[in-house]
């Protein structure tokens, strides 16, 4: 049988999960080994030096590098508070004094007889590690963090923006090819994961943003309101860091695309139960992509998917098309003819046979389509 090779998303109503949760520097893990965690719980913690602010002492007391620490109020080690005197001069006229105030909060770190510089640093910075999914610690990497493992409903996006938050699911539409509307955004979804259809602009979004919406899941949004949201093109960076107030997810890509019926019916069987979602996306060399990750078992599912794909497609599976005329269409893969065919552009490439919806099967290259995994 013939093959084709494709990455694709998972749109998958329930499998098996793992998720590395590490620090980006060592630390102290929190938790052992078996623990049920939720999505919000600190799994393990590091500390992040404070920042180091140099004070010309010697400069400024119009003294000699090496004499500086005659002049020193405070030693190496000793804690200062904003404003409070670090080093002083007594002359025989006060009038003449100069005191030198420390700059921030936080530890005198060194003193300089040879630059005449002090060097002031402020507290360390707890840096936490949140779980991000609710499920079960399955191994522990001592000092950096842990792997939490569960199962459950995982659906990936084409685009996103903002970290990683969580939430209750809201369906906000009736049909995946209704847009979000403004006005359909409400006090009620504040600190939801708020679903919209076909397409939400850019005064959705900031409405959602007022509202306390912590992310918003839509079909499609156009590149000019993304552009204005960010303050600038996000070109081919990886994103997921921003703070933006809120994360966005887009399912199928940008302009008005409603969302796949599949996918919006997935997140309506989940409607009113807690999720992890993160914008996080990167599209060259390792690609990542942005998720919604649903711990537990959907309605009417008894066991989970164990198997992660397979990597390539047969004819049965379900794709969706990514470039025009049938960008974002969602068919079935009838056949895959090993010949060649010329395509619209007069080269010649290998195609696949899609069923749509509607019964009509049309010929699509291989390269114009991505593999849909349920």
């Amino acid at each position: 049988m013939a093959h084709a090779y494709t990455p694709g998303l998972k749109v998958i109503p329930c499998t098996l999960l793992k998720k590395k949760r590490v620090l980006p520097i060592p630390g102290k893990v929190l938790v052992d080994l078996g623990r049920e965690v939720e999505a919000s719980d600190i799994v393990a913690q590091t500390e992040l030096p404070g920042k180091v602010y140099p004070v010309n002492v010697a400069n400024r007391l119009s003294v000699a590098p090496d004499e500086i620490k005659n002049f020193m109020v405070k030693g190496e080690g000793d804690t200062v508070t904003k404003g409070e005197i670090i080093a002083e001069n007594k002359p025989f006229v006060k009038w003449f004094k100069t005191a030198i105030e420390s700059p921030v909060a936080g530890t005198i770190e060194s003193i300089s007889t040879i630059t005449g510089q002090v060097m002031l640093r402020e507290p360390p910075k707890i840096l936490p590690l949140p779980a991000y999914i609710k499920g079960k610690v399955v191994e522990v990497h001592e000092g950096f963090g842990v792997t939490v493992e569960t199962e459950g409903t995982f659906i990936q996006g084409i685009f996103g923006v903002g970290g990683e938050t969580s939430g209750e699911i809201e369906v906000a539409v009736k049909t995946p090819a209704e847009d979000l509307a403004p006005e359909a955004v409400k006090d009620i979804h504040r600190g939801k994961i708020l679903i919209g259809g076909r397409h939400a602009g850019l005064s959705t979004i900031k409405k959602a943003v007022a509202t306390g919406v912590k992310a918003l899941v839509v079909g499609g949004i156009h590149d000019r309101d993304l552009r204005e949201l960010m303050g600038y093109d996000i070109g081919v960076a990886v994103t997921g860091t921003e703070k933006l107030g809120i994360t966005l997810i887009i399912t199928e890509g940008f302009g008005s695309i409603p969302m796949a019926e599949y996918t919006f019916k997935l997140l309506a069987s989940r409607n009113g139960e807690k999720a992890s979602v993160s914008g996080a996306t990167q599209i060259r060399a390792g690609v990542m992509r942005p998720e919604i990750i649903v711990p537990g078992y959907p309605r009417n599912v008894t066991e989970c998917k164990k198997e992660q794909g397979r990597g390539w497609i047969e004819p049965g599976d379900p794709v969706r098309m990514i470039r025009e005329p049938y960008f974002g269409v969602i068919g079935t893969v009838k056949a895959l003819p090993p010949e060649l065919t010329v395509i619209g552009s007069e080269s010649h490439a290998r195609v696949l046979e899609v069923e749509l919806a509607a019964g009509e099967v049309i010929m699509v290259p291989r390269a114009n389509i991505e593999m849909l995994e349920k």
